[in-house]
């Protein structure tokens, strides 16, 4: 199956926290009256729900599984899991306890910066066995840390509001998708199962868009108390009214697109994209073959016919603009996207989520590798937004025409290589989250970027069309 080469220095989630080089004084407001013991209880809950998910991917193959490399676009398994173990010694036992460091011999071979993913079968690295004792080491000793560690509103920087364990959970949770898309690279049977998720209701009712009315909203946050540096501060946008696609785009109106000959008309892409369409020979989404008239795909080591019903998944930035233009339409902005996902025309407000400020619920939104694929296009009824557009978090990353730029007042929190080094022309903003996201790392506000090239992400999009 022909992939584009990619350099694979690219932004890892997360992957460079440097405690040493942070700027920590620096810090976040937070919203007011939050109270610590429940926020204890939160990042407890966030804490052990990522690391039963790491389990769950590491454990469910062998050793000479976890030892190899997949695809030089990932790491080997064994080394995402050391390497959340590492991470989470470095900033919660060293940066907020104090610590003595457990292996600093380690600390150079699992920062990303220092090593491509390619390189890093060479590396010395632990062995599973060792990973996994080393893992388990360092969060017995940071569930203690996180008992005693006082999270008030007035506390330093790293421990207020609990925000360096709710980075923590959010940087497994980010890995344990990472290690997922590992897992759909893999060759040979599935290692994971899952049920299927819930079918539409009331899809026949809904419209193809919707209209998201014209004015101001408040984009980012100032307050979300595990928002990560790129999300903030709020800020005000003005957005003109624009029509926005109801569901995601979904895999049956995508064949549509390339039974159009789209892949062969040149006349739908970026010049980059185009490129990259003629030199690789791509004529479908990653995972997509023809076989005897039937179009098919393979899903973490099951060949199953595409579901036109769902959306369509791994497809580049590229792909996603081509479409796009094809069908007379365009990707959304980025401030178009939040707007449609937190806008509440009633209230004038920004919600933290499309349904309201609650957090995401089964019922409300396909997350957290509960089901293993996106739901068919008009499922999830009870976390569509105001406006009535559906599935806009879970299910697929969605790219938006936006190059991944500061908001205004921009402050880099703890450390630069988190956001600042990836902001410019180079990286587009995906929005929303996929099916493989943890709840912790996916709100109305959370905003993920990657290289255009890039289709092993489980990334797809919706369109949208000016007033």
């Amino acid at each position: 199956m022909t992939e584009h080469r990619e350099d694979t220095r690219h932004r890892e989630h997360s992957d460079a926290f440097d405690p040493a080089g942070s700027t920590a004084s620096t810090g976040f407001p937070v919203a007011p009256g939050i109270d610590p013991e429940a926020l204890r209880r939160r990042a407890l809950d966030a804490l052990l729900s990522a690391r039963e998910r790491t389990a769950l991917l590491t454990d469910s193959v062998d050793d000479g599984e976890l030892t190899a490399q997949h695809s030089p676009l990932m790491s080997p398994l064994v080394w995402d899991l050391a390497h959340i173990g590492n991470q989470e010694e470095q900033w919660l036992l060293r940066a907020v306890g104090g610590r003595e460091a457990l292996r600093p011999e380690i600390d150079g071979l699992y920062n990303a910066f220092e090593h491509s993913r390619a390189s890093r079968p060479s590396l010395p690295l632990l062995a599973p066995a060792e990973a996994r004792m080393y893992a388990s080491d360092v969060r017995g000793r940071a569930l203690d840390l996180l008992e005693g560690t006082p999270l008030h509103e007035g506390g330093r920087p790293l421990e207020r509001a609990g925000f360096a364990f709710g980075m923590i959970a959010q940087h497994e949770q980010q890995h344990d998708e990472t290690m997922l898309i590992t897992h759909q690279l893999r060759a040979g049977p599935a290692a994971l199962t899952a049920p299927a998720p819930p079918p539409p209701v009331g899809a026949e009712a809904l419209g193809d868009d919707v209209l998201i009315p014209g004015g101001p909203f408040t984009m980012g946050t100032s307050t979300e108390p595990w928002a990560l540096d790129n999300e903030r501060p709020a800020h005000r946008r003005d957005v003109p009214a624009f029509h926005l696609d109801t569901s995601p785009v979904t895999c049956g109106a995508y064949l549509r697109f390339i039974e159009d000959g789209g892949y062969r008309n040149e006349r739908w892409w970026a010049p980059e994209g185009w490129a990259m369409v003629r030199e690789h020979d791509l004529t479908a989404p990653l995972f997509w073959r023809r076989e005897a008239g039937q179009w098919l795909r393979q899903r973490f080591g099951v060949t199953e016919p595409v579901p036109e019903d769902e959306p369509v998944l791994h497809v580049s930035w590229y792909e996603a603009d081509a479409y796009a233009r094809w069908a007379g339409r365009r990707l959304p902005t980025e401030s178009e996207w939040e707007k449609a996902a937190r806008h509440d025309p009633a209230s004038g407000r920004s919600r933290r989520y499309p349904w309201g400020d609650e957090d995401p619920t089964p019922e409300r939104a396909n997350l957290g590798q509960r089901h293993l694929r996106p739901a068919r296009s008009g499922a999830y009824p009870a976390g569509r937004s105001p406006a009535g557009a559906g599935q806009l978090i879970g299910d697929v990353w969605e790219w938006t025409s936006s190059d991944f730029l500061p908001y205004p007042g921009f402050v880099a929190f703890p450390y630069r290589e988190y956001s600042e080094v990836f902001f410019g022309p180079g990286h587009k903003v995906l929005r929303g989250g996929s099916f493989a996201v943890g709840e912790v790392a996916c709100r109305g506000t959370f905003r993920n970027w990657d290289l255009p090239v890039r289709r092993q992400i489980f990334s797809g999009f919706r369109t949208a069309r000016s007033a």
